[in-house]
């Protein structure tokens, strides 16, 4: 058998289920129209219903930067993370893309010890840039304890809290 005669065999074993399901639905409708109406009703009913509950507006809400404020202290603390151990990039450039691929930096050999910054560490907030319409989105922080301190660098507004 080939695969057009099984096609032909479906359909029209699919147009004599609709023709049967629509054969029932007019007996329905002739012997007992309150029946049929109502079934109707209340399928339209439950698809309101399902309508109405979808959920909420569609607003995901996360993490937001504090109203930030320069030379004030604060603490790197990543919340998009629940590893307390994963470090904070400090950035040279604010929103630079490639700020975690060091295989350039380790070809040159010019691998910062200060660049990976551990959650906890307080800085200083030394100056904002805007990104995307979005105020403030990245801040100029130095670090003011550890090795690192006196570092500074750029890092995420969300990542200061």
């Amino acid at each position: 058998m080939s695969n057009e005669e099984n096609a032909k065999k479906t359909v029209d074993a699919a147009k004599e289920t609709a023709g049967q399901l629509i054969s029932l639905m007019t007996s329905l409708k002739e012997k007992n129209p309150k029946v049929f109406f109502g079934a109707i009703g209340g399928v339209v009913l439950l698809l309101i219903v399902m309508m109405m509950s979808g959920g909420d507006s569609g607003v995901v809400s996360g993490p937001s930067a504090k109203n930030l404020a320069a030379g004030q202290r604060y603490v790197l603390k990543n919340p998009n993370t629940y590893e307390i151990e994963s470090p904070i990039q400090l950035l040279a450039v604010p929103g630079a893309i490639a700020a975690f691929d060091d295989s350039e930096d380790v070809e040159k050999g010019k691998v910062e010890s200060c660049r990976r910054i551990a959650q906890g560490t307080v800085v200083t907030i030394v100056d904002f840039q805007d990104f995307a319409g979005k105020k403030n989105a990245f801040v100029k922080v130095q670090v003011e304890d550890g090795d690192c301190k006196g570092s500074s660098g750029w890092v995420l507004a969300i990542d200061v809290q």
